[in-house]
């Protein structure tokens, strides 16, 4: 018999924006402390160097989190030149010094070499796992850390840093990226010094946006402490449904509902022909697609177009 889940029920995203000097799971475990939720997760690790963007997902929102994760994302970075470090960023030791500092025009003209789907080696520090340990536990053993290269993708890099700035201060650039699941800003900060030939560290990461949540929607951890006390969770709490508001919804009857809430497969044809998407009629969606089917406003499932049926990918108990 497996354990039973102590806590409360509480569903939703709380979108929080997360200090520097702190952990990801400990921003977890203080919205669990605060709430007394039974479930709780985080949609996207942020590093404690960086701030900024942090959806926690609360009960049944749990099973929209690899949604959110396979998200865009925005990012405000700032890397230094002439300096390496083994981690890639500013808490590192040093590994090597060069003199030359990039123009922003030569910065320019290298920035589309790392546009698309391109090849990135993750940091040394990292927690992907080789041969079943964390890369940065290997590296902080002083043990070797053989990581392959990756496909990632990068939409968009602009230049945030002036020329003026660039004039006052030729060690720092600071860019703004747009990419999709598992791009390391460490890892692009090293391979664009290295394109420039030179070399660059990341000083300073923050995350402006990622998946269907911004900046707009984040709470600070002293909001996050008022829970419990003089501040309701419900009063900071998004609807599950949120994180899905990017991808179209099927429109259920009541009984096609009652269906589905049970894992059952519905016929398809019926469900896409009262359905319209973006104005579009719904059988235009392409098989295998991810989309929410609704009970009005209910959230029932995230299902799959599979062999002209309906299949629930994830039910919702809401």
């Amino acid at each position: 018999m497996g354990r039973r889940r102590t806590g409360k029920p509480i569903h939703g995203w709380m979108v929080v924006d997360k200090p520097q000097g702190i952990t990801s799971t400990r921003v977890v475990s203080l919205v669990r402390q605060r709430t007394g939720a039974a479930k709780v997760g985080h949609g996207g690790t942020l590093d404690p160097l960086a701030t900024g963007v942090l959806p926690i997902a609360l009960g049944e929102a749990t099973k929209t989190v690899s949604h959110v994760m396979d998200g865009r994302k925005v990012y405000r970075l700032t890397l230094r030149w002439g300096e390496s470090r083994d981690t890639d960023d500013a808490e590192g030791q040093v590994t090597e010094t060069r003199a030359h500092r990039p123009g922003l025009d030569a910065v320019r003209a290298a920035l589309p070499a790392f546009l698309g789907e391109v090849e990135q080696v993750p940091p040394r520090f990292s927690a992907i796992k080789v041969g079943g340990k964390r890369a940065y536990d290997l590296a902080r053993a002083d043990q070797p850390v053989d990581l392959r290269a990756r496909t990632v993708r990068i939409d968009s890099i602009d230049i945030q840093t002036t020329e003026a700035e660039a004039q006052v201060d030729p060690d720092r650039l600071t860019l703004l990226v747009r990419s999709g699941k598992g791009t390391y800003m460490r890892s692009l900060a090293r391979d664009l010094a290295k394109a420039l030939d030179t070399c660059a560290h990341m000083t300073g990461l923050r995350r402006l946006a990622c998946g269907p949540f911004g900046e707009s929607q984040a709470i600070s951890l002293e909001k996050i402490d008022a829970l419990g006390h003089s501040l309701d969770p419900s009063e900071v709490l998004l609807s599950v449904e949120t994180a899905l508001d990017d991808i179209p919804a099927l429109a259920l009857t009541d009984a096609e509902a009652c269906r589905l809430s049970l894992g059952q497969p519905l016929a398809a044809l019926p469900v896409l022909s009262r359905t319209s998407v973006n104005g579009a009629p719904a059988k235009e969606v392409g098989a295998g697609m991810v989309l929410r089917a609704m009970a009005g406003s209910r959230l029932v499932a995230m299902v799959r177009i599979v062999g002209g049926e309906v299949r629930p990918v994830r039910v919702m108990n809401l």
